[in-house]
């Protein structure tokens, strides 16, 4: 968390059924492999060890979206974070915001390019991170993460000196 407080921008956070579709979508399919590999369990037994571990894994990613999403990322005049400061990356490091039809981003979404790698991170349903590329969306709203990265573009385009924001 940066030592000061910067003012917040814009904001992306999950609406409430889209939480709980998402997450209820995950663990119901938790349940149903777990449920299958005991009522149906396929011949060999790294086959039910397979539909079971995929199972909890569901589950707990179900898990994790729930705890994830009731957070919102923060877009300041320094960073992007999470409303409980964990830093996403930083608007420094920004080289490319990219919402384009072929991009790999997630559903709603867009895919931001750094110029510097950050160690990986996840979190179900709202973003994700892999060396230089983060893709932040998934169960957001379209139309607030369109606003979210076309603020982001026109900050890192006035940055870079291609327009005046003035």
């Amino acid at each position: 968390m940066s030592e000061t407080q910067s003012e917040v921008i814009t904001g992306l956070i999950p609406s409430a059924p889209r939480r709980m579709f998402g997450t209820g979508v995950l663990c119901a399919l938790g349940w149903l492999l777990i449920y299958l590999a005991l009522v149906e369990p396929p011949q060999g037994l790294h086959l039910v060890f397979l539909l079971l571990v995929m199972g909890a894994l569901s589950i707990y990613g179900g898990y994790k979206m729930w705890q994830v999403t009731g957070r919102m990322i923060e877009l300041t005049e320094e960073e992007l974070r999470l409303s409980d400061g964990t830093l996403i990356f930083r608007i420094e490091d920004v080289a490319k915001v990219d919402r384009s039809f072929f991009a790999f981003k997630p559903s709603n979404g867009f895919l931001v390019t750094l110029n510097s790698s950050y160690p990986a991170a996840w979190a179900p349903g709202l973003w994700w991170r892999v060396g230089k590329r983060v893709g932040v969306g998934g169960l957001t709203q379209g139309a607030a993460s369109k606003v979210m990265a076309d603020t982001l573009a026109a900050m890192i385009a006035a940055r870079d000196g291609l327009i005046d924001l003035d």
